[in-house]
C-alpha cells in the first residue's frame, strides 16, 4: 500500500481530507490511496506557481531550453520506470505505456527549440519612418487536466510548451493513475527548472473545480470525456480563461474495395484493441465499402482477435491488459448487451475472457452495425469495435462526416484519387491515408472537430506555442535629425 501525494514548490506536499482509491487493474485490487486536494491546497500550488512566474519568464529562452534538454535526458534515461508506473495503475501494456511516454518526450524535444517557435515578424517603414513587430510572450500561471489514459504523454504535450514560453504550470492528474505525474515533477527539479515551475495537485472535481474558477491562473488545457470537456470549456471561459479542452471520439476506419486486406487488418486490429481501446484516438467503427470487403476483412481480423493475449501488461508477451476499473469494466460489458438488443451481429464476445482476477474483457466485433444504434454512436471507450457496411466512398465519408465527434479518421485504400478526396472532404480533424492512427508527431499539431474540441488552438506544436502566448504588436518611431548627408538618424536608443 502506498499514499500518492501533492507536489508544490519542488517538495511533495500532503494533506488532510479525503483519499480516494487507486488499483492495480490487472489483481484487480487496491493498490494505495492518493490525495484529494481542496481549494486550500490548489491555491497553495498555484501562489507557488505565481511566485516562480516572474524570475521564470525572465530567463532567456535558452536557458529555459537548455532545462528542457535536461529533462529530456532524464525522461529517456527513466523510461522503463515511467512505463512500468504506468503500467500498474492503468493496466496497459509496458510496450505501450513505453510508446506512450516516448510520445511525450518527442513533444519536449520541440519544446527544446523554443527560441525559433518564439520569433516574431518585424516590418521596416510600413508607414513614413514608422516600423513595427510582434512579440510572444507568457501569460502566467497554466494548468492542465489530464486523463486516465495517458497520464504521461498528455502532461508531457502540456507543460514542456507552457513552460518553455516562460510560463508556470500546475498538472491536475487522474485520481485513477497519479503516481506517473509526480515522478515526471519530480524529473523537473532534477533537470534544474526551478521549485514552483512545476506544481502537482491530486484529486477529483474539487480540485477541477479549484482550478477552473481560480483568478490567478490564466489559461487551462483538458483532455477526457466530452461532457467534462463542455463543462470546463464553458466554466473556464465563463472565469475569462483561455481554454482547450479535448473531448471524445468515434473514429472510423474506411476500407476501399483496392485496400491490402492483410495490411489493413493488421493495422485495424492494433488499432481498436491496443490499449485495450481505451484510447481516444482508437478506431471503433469500420466502414466496410462493398459486402465483400466487410467479408474478407472479418475473415482476416477473427483468429487476429481470438488469438489476442490478454492478461497482466507487465507480462512481456501480453498485447492486451485489463480495463482501468471494475466501474469501466461494467460499463463496457453493458455497450455489448445494449449492441445485441439492437441488433447488430456480436461475431465475437469478448466477455467469454475468463480470468481469475481483474478488470479483464476480450476483444468484441460486431457486425452489420447501422447509425441509428448506440453502439455506433456512443463513445464507448473500450476493446469493441463496429463494422458498418456502405456502397460507396461517398457514403463513407458523409457517414464520418456526420458523426457528432470529429476527432480522428483514417482510410486504407491504393487509389490516391481516393485518398485526396477523402483527406479533402471528410469533417474530421486528424486524417490518416494507410495509417490507422493519425495522431500527429510533435511538429504539427493535435486536435479534433465538432464535439471532440472546445477549443479553436490545438494541442502542441505551432499551436502550442500559440496557446500559451499572448501576441503583443509594437509600432515605433524614432525621433529624428537631419545629416549632414540628408539621411535621418535616430538621436536616441536604448
Amino acid at each position: 500500500m502506498y499514499t500518492v501525494p501533492h507536489f508544490i514548490q519542488g517538495k511533495q506536499v500532503t494533506s488532510k481530507g479525503k483519499t480516494l482509491d487507486i488499483f492495480n487493474p490487472a489483481l484487480g485490487k487496491k493498490a494505495g490511496e492518493v490525495l484529494v486536494a481542496d481549494k486550500t491546497i490548489v491555491d497553495q500550488a498555484v501562489q507557488a506557481a505565481k511566485a516562480a512566474f516572474p524570475a521564470w519568464s525572465a530567463t532567456s529562452a535558452l536557458k529555459r531550453s537548455r532545462f528542457l534538454f535536461n529533462l529530456r535526458s532524464l525522461l529517456e534515461e527513466h523510461i522503463a520506470e515511467l512505463a512500468e508506473l504506468i503500467t500498474k495503475e492503468h493496466g496497459k501494456t509496458l510496450t505501450d505505456a513505453r510508446g506512450s511516454v516516448q510520445r511525450g518526450i518527442d513533444v519536449v524535444e520541440f519544446a527544446c527549440g523554443i527560441m525559433s517557435h518564439l520569433q516574431g515578424r518585424y516590418a521596416e517603414n510600413i508607414s513614413t519612418d514608422v516600423d513595427s513587430y510582434s512579440l510572444r510572450q507568457p501569460l502566467g500561471v497554466c494548468a492542465g487536466i489530464t486523463p486516465f489514459n495517458f497520464p504521461a504523454m498528455i502532461a508531457l504535450w502540456m507543460f514542456p510548451i507552457a513552460i518553455a514560453c516562460g510560463n508556470t504550470f500546475v498538472i491536475k492528474p487522474s485520481e485513477k493513475d497519479p503516481s506517473c505525474s509526480l515522478r515526471i515533477a519530480e524529473l523537473c527539479i532534477e533537470a534544474g527548472i526551478p521549485a514552483g515551475v512545476v506544481n502537482v495537485v491530486q484529486g477529483d472535481k474539487e480540485a477541477v473545480d479549484a482550478i477552473l474558477h481560480h483568478p490567478d491562473i490564466q489559461a487551462v488545457s483538458f483532455v477526457g470525456s466530452t461532457p467534462v470537456a463542455e463543462y470546463v470549456y464553458r466554466t473556464a471561459t465563463s472565469q475569462f480563461k483561455r481554454v482547450q479542452a479535448f473531448g471524445g471520439a468515434k473514429n472510423h476506419c474506411v476500407v476501399m474495395p483496392d485496400a491490402d486486406i492483410d495490411q489493413a487488418a493488421d493495422a485495424i486490429v492494433s488499432a481498436a484493441y491496443g490499449s485495450a481501446g481505451e484510447r481516444c484516438m482508437a478506431i471503433s467503427v469500420v466502414v466496410a465499402v462493398g459486402d465483400a470487403i466487410a467479408d474478407a476483412l472479418i475473415t482476416r481480423m477473427q483468429p487476429k482477435i481470438k488469438a489476442l493475449k490478454i492478461g497482466s501488461g507487465i507480462r512481456a508477451e501480453v498485447e492486451m491488459g485489463p480495463l482501468v476499473t471494475q466501474a469501466h469494466l461494467e460499463k463496457v460489458k453493458s455497450y455489448i448487451d445494449l449492441g445485441v438488443r439492437e441488433g447488430a451481429e456480436l461475431v465475437i464476445d469478448g466477455r467469454e475472457h475468463q480470468a481469475k482476477e481483474g478488470f479483464y474483457l476480450g476483444g468484441c466485433l460486431f457486425d452489420k452495425v447501422t447509425p441509428n444504434m448506440k453502439i455506433y454512436h456512443d463513445e464507448i471507450f473500450g476493446p469493441v469495435l463496429s463494422i458498418v457496411r456502405v456502397k460507396t466512398l461517398a457514403e463513407a465519408i458523409q457517414l464520418a462526416s456526420e458523426h457528432e465527434f470529429g476527432n480522428g479518421t483514417a482510410i486504407f485504400t491504393r487509389d490516391g484519387e481516393a485518398a485526396h478526396t477523402f483527406a479533402s472532404q471528410v469533417q474530421v480533424g486528424m486524417v490518416g491515408i494507410n495509417i490507422p492512427i493519425p495522431v500527429p508527431m510533435a511538429y504539427y499539431s493535435f486536435g479534433g472537430w465538432k464535439r471532440s474540441n472546445f477549443a479553436d488552438i490545438h494541442l502542441h506544436g505551432p499551436e502550442g506555442v500559440q496557446f500559451y502566448t499572448k501576441l503583443k504588436t509594437v509600432t515605433q518611431r524614432w525621433p529624428r535629425s537631419k545629416t549632414s548627408a540628408g539621411f535621418s538618424i535616430p538621436t536616441t536608443r536604448e
